[in-house]
């Protein structure tokens, strides 16, 4: 195998995720892992694992491009972006029109506005809490003790819809307890938690003209992603991949960028 690669690394505050593409933007392999205590470590077991999956395939052959809260503590890596931007590169290769993108992390929300030539006209970020994230889901899975695989199929299930009034992931849990105490079924309380995930983004910005959502909350969830269609009335769009979605944006940016070409 003689040809270039080309490889993303999003280096994220709960996961870091890595793909690696050819020069034709076709995915060869991707992995993702906690990003735990050790971003460095982390980024490098993505990356061997990714590589691993291509016939052929070593490390002098590709071209890497960081992005994420982490992207600076990788040092094999030849450039590094800003995860707005990998996010909207990303979004835009896969539906190549004007759209809002709502991306939902494990530890921060996101919403990009993405022009019809695909660039950025503004973004919202989450910052000041885990509400609406993916640590908040994993906090509410946690009290009501079911594993975080099972938050899908048990919100689909749900017979009745429920207010969870606060953003809140502290609040938000007395709140969990008293609905457990009233009898209310889990599948129902779910569905709520979902729902005010659905709520938080929905007031971050508004969200106009086509939706994309990505983000590893949608990837696990695509439940979710068919109560927000519910909520605004409109079809919402997901990316191949929606997990990897930022990963992918710096993957693209490796392979435009002149240097990682003719180096």
């Amino acid at each position: 195998m003689s040809t270039r690669l080309f490889v993303g690394i999003d280096v994220g505050a709960s996961t870091t995720k890595t793909i690696i593409i050819n020069p034709e933007s076709e995915v060869l392999g991707y992995s993702v892992t906690a990003s735990g205590a050790n971003f460095e470590g982390a980024a490098e077991k993505t990356f061997m694992r990714s590589l691993d999956k291509i016939k052929g395939a070593s490390p002098d052959m590709c071209f890497v491009v960081s992005t994420g809260y982490g992207r600076r503590n990788v040092p094999f890596v030849r450039a590094t972006k800003t995860e707005i931007s990998c996010h909207a590169k990303g979004s835009y290769f896969h539906f190549p029109h004007a759209h809002t993108l709502i991306d939902i992390g494990g530890q921060d929300s996101k919403i990009i506005k993405i022009n019809e030539s695909g660039k950025r006209t503004g973004f919202k970020m989450n910052r000041k809490c885990a509400a609406g994230t993916g640590a908040f889901l994993e906090e509410m899975a946690n009290r009501l003790h079911i594993k975080m695989g099972r938050l899908d199929g048990l919100a689909e299930s749900a017979q009745n819809d429920i207010e969870i009034g606060s953003y809140c992931t502290v609040f938000s849990a007395t709140e969990i307890l008293t609905k457990i105490r009233e009898n209310v079924p889990v599948e129902d309380i779910v569905k709520g938690i979902f729902t005010s995930v659905i709520k938080r983004a929905m007031e971050m910005d508004l969200l106009d003209g086509n939706i994309v959502m990505s983000g590893g909350v949608v990837a696990h969830n695509p439940f979710l992603v068919r109560m927000f269609v519910k909520k605004i009335g409109r079809d919402i769009y997901v990316p191949p991949l929606p997990q990897l979605t930022g990963a992918f944006g710096a993957a693209l940016y490796a392979l435009e960028t002149k240097g990682g070409q003719n180096a």
